[in-house]
């Protein structure tokens, strides 16, 4: 079991890195198309990346295929549905938040903003579902908030639109993360994270076409970022998530997901020279120090087990 949950974390450092270096494909994406057809396009990418794979998966690994009776895979298929639809309602609402509010924000600030959901799972986690914290993950929260002000608050004590935006993209993707914790053990991942790409794709189509005109030779100019963020950040890193995030604690999995914030800020620094300024790299510091102190307490209850 410990080394299942090794191989999980892993899979989660390496979907955070994906998503850490998508947020330069989503800023540059947005240069041709709007959020919310730039979102249709790369999670419709995502659906179709996974199609041959998990026919490919079926015949490679044929005992993966149910073979329970058919009450059983009648609940599996109802299961499997739920999952995906709900993650996909979930994930586009999310990730529209984001698309809109990277506009009026940098990568990094975008990216640690985003990383908030570490704060948010363990706080839902208490409220609705009685799961008590340590004090050190109070003293995270503590810290974060602090990180945050020195990140978004200005001098006028405003926070940008911008902002704001990415911090519903951030509740959203918390229960996001909630959502998958649950299905993840009963389902199979690949096949949800199928159906949440295409539900995702057909809501972001209703706005895309009702506040948008997709314009097909923009399309093809910002094909690059939309392979990027269709393939890998869609197709690949949420099917990772979804994988990585089995038998592992949604607090866990949050933490180690969050170190996509750390490196939105190098690639937004690297390649699109978004530096930060002092008080903003102090909020930085502070979030990443709250990322390791939250993440004390499921270090301890796992060698007190």
């Amino acid at each position: 079991m410990q080394k299942v949950k090794i191989r999980n974390s892993l899979l989660l450092l390496l979907t955070a890195a994906i998503w850490g270096t998508s947020f330069v494909a989503q800023s540059v994406g947005m240069d041709y198309l709007g959020p919310f057809t730039f979102n249709m396009l790369r999670s419709l990418l995502g659906g179709l990346f996974l199609l041959p794979c998990i026919l490919l998966l079926n015949r490679v690994f044929p005992r993966n295929i149910e073979k329970n009776n058919p009450a059983q895979k009648k609940e599996n298929q109802r299961l499997l549905w739920k999952g995906g639809i709900s993650c996909g309602i979930l994930l586009a609402f999310a990730t529209g938040f984001q698309q809109v509010g990277i506009q009026y924000t940098t990568v990094g600030r975008a990216g640690f903003i985003t990383a908030c959901y570490i704060i948010i799972v363990p706080v839902i986690g208490l409220t609705f579902f009685h799961k008590k914290c340590r004090s050190t993950i109070w003293a995270a929260v503590a810290l974060a908030l602090v990180g945050l002000y020195l990140l978004c608050i200005t001098d006028g004590f405003d926070i940008g639109k911008g902002d704001f935006y990415i911090f519903i993209c951030s509740l959203l993707f918390s229960l996001h993360i909630l959502v998958i914790d649950h299905f993840s053990p009963l389902v199979d991942g690949i096949k949800m994270s199928c159906i949440q790409f295409f539900v995702c794709g057909g809501i972001s189509a209703i706005f895309a076409f009702g506040t948008e005109a997709p314009d097909p030779s923009n399309i093809l100019m910002a094909w690059g970022p939309l392979l990027y963020a269709g393939i890998l950040s869609c197709g690949v890193a949420y099917t990772l998530q979804i994988v990585g995030q089995k038998n592992l604690n949604p607090t866990v999995a949050s933490l180690i997901l969050s170190m996509e914030s750390c490196i939105s800020v190098l690639s937004g620094w690297i390649l699109l020279n978004q530096k930060l300024t002092a008080r903003e790299l102090t909020g930085c510091v502070l979030m990443f120090t709250a990322i390791i102190l939250a993440q004390l307490p499921e270090k301890v209850s796992r060698e007190t087990a």
